[in-house]
């Protein structure tokens, strides 16, 4: 029963991570693609859009809703949440809203022309300029079916429009014919058809890209960099390692001694990480990090280090009391631009865990992800002596079996003649 509420867990868990993975990736991509046709004098549209969803596996939709989300978490201004919100629709969808509101505007601009006395002056260039917009917006529509119903809805809701706004300021002369309805919707629907199979057929004339060969244009460029960026992505455990009160232990002691005896430690730590394949990433003090190709070895030189501190406490410690360790395990991927060279990263989630997870673990004790102990024979179940949670991480704790010598050693062997 335990087991199985243990595996639940752990797919939750995976799941959850996934889902954030992906999340993050997606968000990723469309930073990159946004940066990209920024520097060809663009901004995001569908293509890019199309591109980034091709390029992450994720839904086009999701992709969609990823860019909203990306504003928002931006606080960006009220144009770019707009905007964000308007590239967040179906294509088709998205030139419907576009051709109602600008009937709207155009109906309301003619009403107001007319109240005014100014029919053809301002109020007539408006009128001009949205009817202008929706040239544009059917002729870029998708396909001819979604420019037809754009360009209709605009006749039509452009005299509902006319209507309900003459009807509210009491304009007189403004209301609804039925015939006058047909006929501007039937119009609509004919300069609809008609701007987009001239768009369509002028493409090139016009300047304008084709969406598909731009989409597969941005697409290669996101994979060239996705792959780049993949050389140097590098999947990693981190072994944590810091001595228990260190500044007391050094305060009480000779300076000789302590300077002898951490200079021991620190070879004695490189001796172990070494032996088991691992490399020192960096020490900060008296704390340790090192790396290693996979979890399996860092949890074997994390029990070497506990186990080996007897003798080292016995044969080369001359502060006077024991050293005794904290050890934290981590897994996960992480970027080494510098040719592969683990030392070259600085800035990771997974060190930052895998140091978390130390400064929480028991005196003598390893304590390992539950992520990094799935992938040891045996799994965390065969490691996990207790269970610790460490900021939303689960974590098996494994200590040494305390073995109580038959004879104490008396006394303590002398300094080897190269130490003095």
């Amino acid at each position: 029963m335990l087991q199985s509420t243990h595996l639940t867990y752990g797919l939750e868990t995976r799941e959850s991570e996934t889902d954030s993975f992906q999340n993050d990736r997606v968000q990723e991509m469309l930073d990159l693609a946004d940066r990209l046709v920024e520097q060809h004098g663009g901004r995001l549209d569908d293509s890019a859009i199309a591109a980034v969803a091709e390029a992450t596996g994720a839904d086009l939709d999701y992709v969609r809703l990823a860019l909203t989300a990306r504003v928002q978490r931006r606080r960006e201004g009220i144009l770019s949440r707009i905007r964000a919100s308007f590239l967040g629709m179906e294509p088709s969808v998205r030139t419907y809203v576009g051709s109602s509101y600008l009937a709207a505007l155009t109906g309301v601009a003619g009403v107001l022309g007319k109240l005014f006395g100014d029919q053809y002056g301002l109020g007539g260039m408006f009128q001009l300029v949205c009817g202008a917009l929706m040239v544009y917006l059917v002729g870029m529509a998708r396909n001819e079916r979604t420019a037809v119903v754009a360009g209709g809805t605009f006749g039509a809701l452009y005299i509902v429009a006319s209507a309900f706004m003459g009807a509210l300021l009491r304009v007189p002369g403004m209301r609804i014919v039925p015939g006058e309805l047909l006929l501007y919707a039937a119009g609509g629907a004919a300069i609809g058809l008609i701007a987009h199979r001239t768009v369509k057929k002028h493409r090139d004339r016009f300047g304008l890209k084709d969406p598909v060969a731009e989409r597969q244009q941005l697409l290669h460029q996101l994979v060239e960099i996705q792959d780049k960026l993949k050389e140097a992505e590098q999947h990693l455990a981190f072994l944590s390692a810091d001595i228990v009160g260190s500044t007391q232990l050094k305060s009480q002691s000779d300076p000789l001694a302590v300077e002898f005896t951490f200079t021991e430690y620190h070879k004695f730590v490189d001796m172990v990480v070494r032996k088991h394949g691992g490399t020192v990433h960096s020490t900060a003090g008296d704390g340790v990090t090192c790396a290693f190709p996979q979890p399996a070895q860092a949890f074997a030189a994390g029990k070497n280090l506990q186990a080996g501190l007897a003798e080292f406490n016995a044969f080369r410690n001359r502060i006077g009391s024991p050293i005794r360790l904290r050890v934290g395990i981590h897994t996960g991927t992480v970027l080494t631009p510098h040719k592969n060279d683990v030392r070259s990263v600085n800035f990771s989630e997974v060190i930052d865990v895998a140091a978390h997870i130390q400064k929480h673990c028991p005196v003598g004790a390893v304590a390992i992800s539950e992520l990094a102990a799935a992938t040891i024979p045996g799994g965390a179940a065969a490691i996990a002596q207790e269970w610790l949670e460490v900021q939303s991480v689960r974590v098996a704790v494994w200590s040494p079996r305390q073995v109580v010598p038959l004879s104490a050693p008396v006394g303590m062997p002398p300094l080897p003649e190269s130490a003095n």
